[in-house]
């Protein structure tokens, strides 16, 4: 009985030695937060930023099927987005929601039929279609870590590279996997520090290891009521051209209700 009850104050005193470790190296690097702030500001245009949606044309490669249609995606800075796509093969929706007591989020496709997703892939960025949403999340959520990775270059162009994550301080073996599910990789315009791409990974539903990488690529700037909006949103799954967004307007701050992204 001694040996166990030993055993387990051992054990505990390591669990805690590591959460304590972990919270005391999880800091985020000044060089990156400065960073984000100058490219917040340049998108924002001094506004503070709490909801935005997005309308265009959209088109959705898949295999063999190319569809071509209508898209209206938005996005609330609490952790919540919509996107519902109309194609020539029918509805499709996507919602995620991090912002209710419970995060949930479900897809459904043209039979109307709500699928749950996997709660491993609701921990990357929801409104991954609006920089300035997702910048906004970032510097204001607390435990979020931002670290500078470094300047290079991302689809031809000269970048600074920043990476954000949410620390775990649970266990050793814990933390790194919460790190990976959650980071969101930034690449920022050296000259004008717009974002140019973003980068995370999906998973299948069954399997949180197997990663599925997604890139994100933002061009055609324009200016909207003092904040820059990219017109062209594209994403790459396994970089293959998955979705097509070409805005058409962009609008922030209207007053998005919860029950928008409510999952049923």
């Amino acid at each position: 009985m001694r040996v166990a009850r030993l055993f387990f104050l051992v054990s505990i005193s390591f669990v805690l030695s590591v959460s304590i470790a972990a919270q005391q190296t999880a800091t985020s690097s000044p060089q990156a937060l400065q960073l984000l702030q100058r490219s917040l500001s340049a998108l924002a245009g001094g506004q503070t930023l709490t909801d935005v949606t997005l309308s265009g044309t959209a088109r959705r490669i898949a295999g063999s099927d190319d569809d071509t249609g209508t898209a209206v995606l938005k996005a609330l800075t609490a952790g919540a987005s919509r996107m519902d796509l109309t194609l020539s093969s029918g509805q499709r929706s996507e919602i995620r929601n991090l912002s209710a007591e419970t995060p949930a989020g479900a897809w459904s496709g043209p039979d109307g039929i709500s699928h749950a997703m996997a709660y491993h892939n609701l921990l990357t960025e929801p409104a991954w279609f609006s920089p300035a949403i997702a910048i906004t999340r970032g510097l204001s959520s607390s435990g979020v870590v931002a670290t500078y990775i470094g300047q290079g270059s991302r689809n031809s162009a000269s970048v600074q590279h920043v990476a954000l994550y949410q620390p775990s301080f649970s266990s050793a073996d814990v933390a790194p996997l919460l790190q990976h599910l959650t980071q969101i990789d930034l690449y920022l315009d050296s000259s004008t520090l717009l974002p140019a791409a973003m980068t995370f990974a999906i998973h299948p539903d069954n399997n949180a290891l197997l990663d599925i990488s997604v890139e994100v690529r933002f061009t055609d700037y324009r200016a909207v009521n003092a904040a820059q909006v990219p017109f062209h949103v594209q994403q790459y799954i396994n970089n293959c051209l998955y979705l097509d967004l070409q805005l058409q307007s962009a609008t922030f701050n209207t007053g998005l209700s919860a029950s928008t992204f409510s999952v049923q």
